[in-house]
């Protein structure tokens, strides 16, 4: 469904319900969508602090999935992970009522903006998303905003703005990103993911090269050889970022404190324009930085907005997120990181600390970790000890062969068999002088609570 389409439904759109309504990317466009000033409902399976937002902002939602959630909807919109039996859907189908993606529907909000600044990419969509808009939002712009993450100075994953620019997390799973239409696309790296999607590298290749052909520019990191060799291809305008000399945006004299947060000099074709200092750890958050700068340096920027931008930035929600202390005085931190690459990148980060790294992984989907399998064997080298929750299923049943305990012995790891399990192992085997970091996609994000200790958060 194009915006074309999806713009005449919404002329005179009785109420838009939103299937998955509990997601962050569609509590987002629901909670814009209500402040447009349509009815808007929606569905999901459990209550959440984001439901509860979005019903005390007046959406009415249901905790269920039935047919006649939508009687009376003018629009139904729905993720790629809902899956094709939904019975939503399915009288959604029966009644004639519209049928829209998420994809598709995020494309024709954006569409009345005139900069519509996409961030694509395999890892740190949601951190360079943040990063942007804390530095346009620096610069005293009125950026409108949807992220795959929440970040504090929004108050959500979202925000409400003007129509200069929209800046959005474009997603490259089922070819989403191929419903949007940005003006600036940016791309922080290009990796194999989503096996249950993309049959090959190939495939991936060849969507990317079509995201980026929709803009007229397109911002890459030359120190990734998948992203450096296809922009090769690219029709539009390209501006490099990353590390090497060969940038057009680089980082240099790159310095870090104790917590493992970087301070650097940002130069372009060899001329210093400023030094930031970042307020997150990692290597990965330099090159995440390096990208938002380079972007908002393409809009006329200040080098002062940039640098405030960038130290305001203090991560996104699961994006190296402190949660507290364990009774016995361990440090917990929550991160997103599902992919190998994501998870060394996190670790590496946590090793800087210098205390021992105690890791709690729930693999994401059965087809990314047959897929991926390799990486991941290889992917907790900086984890002193590491703990494997069973695997995440998603929208997938077939388990491709692949188990948690399977993973745990290739690592040398420990499977435990629940959240449970694991919480009582850590709290049994953790001291003052451990990190424990929890990783995943899926409902690890429960553990956090069940270990620290709420007293010392």
């Amino acid at each position: 469904m194009n915006a074309e389409t999806v713009s005449e439904i919404m002329k005179n759109a009785a109420r838009v319900h939103f299937v998955g309504i509990g997601g962050i990317s569609m509590s987002s466009l629901a909670a814009i969508t209500k402040n447009m000033g349509y009815n808007v409902s929606g569905s999901d399976r459990t209550e959440s602090e984001i439901t509860d937002r979005l019903a005390s902002e007046g959406i009415d939602v249901k905790y269920f999935h039935a047919a006649e959630n939508v009687n009376g909807a003018s629009l139904v919109v729905y993720t790629a992970a809902v899956r094709k039996d939904n019975p939503e859907l399915a009288e959604a189908q029966r009644a004639a009522i519209p049928l829209c993606s998420r994809a598709d529907y995020l494309g024709w909000l954006m569409s009345g903006c005139r900069e519509r600044i996409g961030i694509a990419g395999t890892h740190g969509k949601s951190t360079v998303t943040s990063m942007i808009s804390e530095i346009f939002m620096s610069a005293g712009l009125d950026p409108t905003v949807v992220s795959g993450a929440e970040l504090s100075d929004m108050g959500g994953a979202y925000r409400i703005g003007g129509k200069e620019y929209f800046i959005f997390e474009a997603c490259e799973y089922c070819d989403s990103f191929l419903s949007f239409s940005p003006t600036t696309a940016v791309i922080t790296n290009i990796e194999y993911d989503h096996a249950d999607y993309f049959k090959n590298m190939d495939q991936l290749r060849e969507s990317f090269l079509k995201y980026s052909g929709y803009a007229r520019r397109t911002i890459f990191c030359a120190d990734d050889p998948e992203s450096a060799e296809l922009m090769k291809k690219c029709p539009g305008g390209t501006v490099s970022f990353g590390l090497g000399q060969n940038a057009d945006y680089r980082a240099d004299n790159i310095m870090y404190d104790s917590f493992g947060c970087a301070w650097f000099d940002i130069v372009r074709c060899g001329t210093k324009i400023c030094c930031v200092k970042l307020m997150v750890p990692g290597r990965h958050n330099v090159l995440n930085a390096i990208a938002a700068a380079a972007c908002a340096f393409s809009y006329g920027i200040s080098p002062e907005a940039v640098k405030e931008g960038l130290f305001g930035f203090r991560g996104a929600a699961r994006r190296f997120e402190y949660l507290g202390e364990t009774e016995t005085g361990a440090l917990v931190y929550d991160d997103y990181a599902h992919h190998p690459s994501e998870i060394k990148a996190t670790l590496s980060a946590a090793k800087a600390r210098g205390r021992r790294i105690v890791t709690v992984f729930q693999p994401h989907t059965y087809s990314r970790t047959a897929g991926l399998w390799d990486g991941f064997v290889n992917a907790f080298g900086d984890s002193d000890v590491t703990l494997f929750a069973d695997i995440y299923a998603a929208r997938e049943t077939d388990d491709c062969g692949v188990s948690s305990k399977m993973l745990a012995d290739a690592v040398g790891g420990i499977y435990l068999p629940s959240f449970e399990a694991i919480a009582d192992w850590l709290k049994k085997n953790c001291t003052g002088n451990d990190l424990i970091m929890i990783l995943g996609a899926g409902n690890i994000i429960n553990l956090g609570a069940m270990i620290v200790d709420g007293t010392k958060k």
